[in-house]
């Protein structure tokens, strides 16, 4: 079982905090066994204070660190001289000196700042809550901040932005670790969208459709079910009874994404979850997932993560035969 430590440090948002356990608590295998430990711990086994107006009782201390294989580190409003001066007080420097070789580190939202004054960011794309991206750059010269993207998973250290942003980043661990059928019951239990591209804008400035119109939701969850049928922007206008100006309108102002390119995340959505729970040959899967031939798919496949479709397959395949 894989053992994952939640470090809480005083002015923790409580929200965050409960992410890792929330989901990774959720993972479990085919005969409904835990795939996470997740325990939380605080620097001296003591009561914490949240963010809200409580305090918050920890079982474990620090120690606890040095004895898992992933460490989460959750956003604080309280972090001092970490924030103001790139600098780790005492105990919190002992603590993460400890941690073994190897160990994954994972920061949600301001717990890059930490990692950051821990120097294990040095050189390594990185992102954090886009409010506070600028300062953490300016704070920490050598690592390479994204601003503007969900999360980066940089192997052995990853980094989200704020809020949801951590439910997004611990689902793609899961994925990583499990493949798409685990991150995707996980995501169903916890009433949650089973995938957000890491690179995905944090902030896209977007009104909220006018409730009085006509809304392309209906449209969406027919082409879904017809992903493998050609699906041209007219269609999908007359699908919905719209003109193809009003439709193409509508549909960014509730998704924030052309219709195009919509139905290829669709489909490339599609073809990973085909390449991981099926023996298909790439053309096949090709095929039922809508681009017509394996040179589309590996076109579409590699420009979306940068993997054919067979190595896709070799990382993210369950070791037990597909279905």
């Amino acid at each position: 079982m894989h053992r994952v430590g939640v470090l809480a440090l005083d002015g923790i948002v409580p929200f965050e905090l409960g992410i890792p356990a929330r989901l990774f608590g959720a993972a479990r295998d085919g005969d409904g066994n835990p795939l996470y430990s997740v325990t939380t711990c605080s620097l001296d086994g003591g009561p914490v204070r949240a963010e809200a107006d409580y305090d918050l009782a920890v079982s474990h201390d620090a120690s606890l660190l040095a004895t898992v294989d992933t460490v989460v580190v959750p956003p604080s409003h309280r972090l001092g001289p970490i924030r103001d001066e790139g600098r780790l007080p005492g105990p919190l420097r002992d603590a993460l000196a400890a941690v073994r070789p190897g160990t994954r580190m994972v920061a949600i939202c301001s717990g890059t700042y930490v990692l950051a004054a821990a120097g294990l960011l040095d050189g390594r794309p990185v992102t954090t809550h886009w409010r506070e991206a600028d300062r953490l750059q300016r704070m920490f010269t050598t690592t390479r901040v994204h601003p503007d993207v969900l999360y980066v998973d940089d192997g052995d250290v990853l980094t989200s932005a704020g809020v949801a942003a951590g439910i997004d980043l611990c689902l793609h661990l899961i994925r990583r670790d499990h493949g798409s059928h685990i991150a995707n019951e996980v995501a169903r239990s916890c009433v949650v969208p089973p995938w957000r591209d890491g690179g995905q804008a944090q902030y896209i400035q977007r009104p909220v459709p006018d409730p009085s119109t006509g809304s392309t939701a209906a449209t969406r969850a027919w082409a879904v079910r017809h992903l493998a049928e050609p699906l041209t922007l007219a269609g999908l206008a007359a699908h919905a009874n719209m003109s193809v100006r009003t439709f193409s309108r509508r549909f960014r102002d509730e998704v924030g994404s052309t219709p195009g390119r919509w139905v290829t995340r669709q489909r490339v959505d599609l073809a990973r979850h085909f390449l991981e729970t099926t023996d298909w040959p790439v053309d096949l899967v090709a095929q039922r997932a809508g681009f017509g031939t394996g040179t589309s798919l590996r076109q579409h496949l590699h420009t979306a993560i940068g993997v054919s479709p067979q190595t896709y397959r070799r990382t993210f395949r369950p070791p037990q035969a597909a279905a």
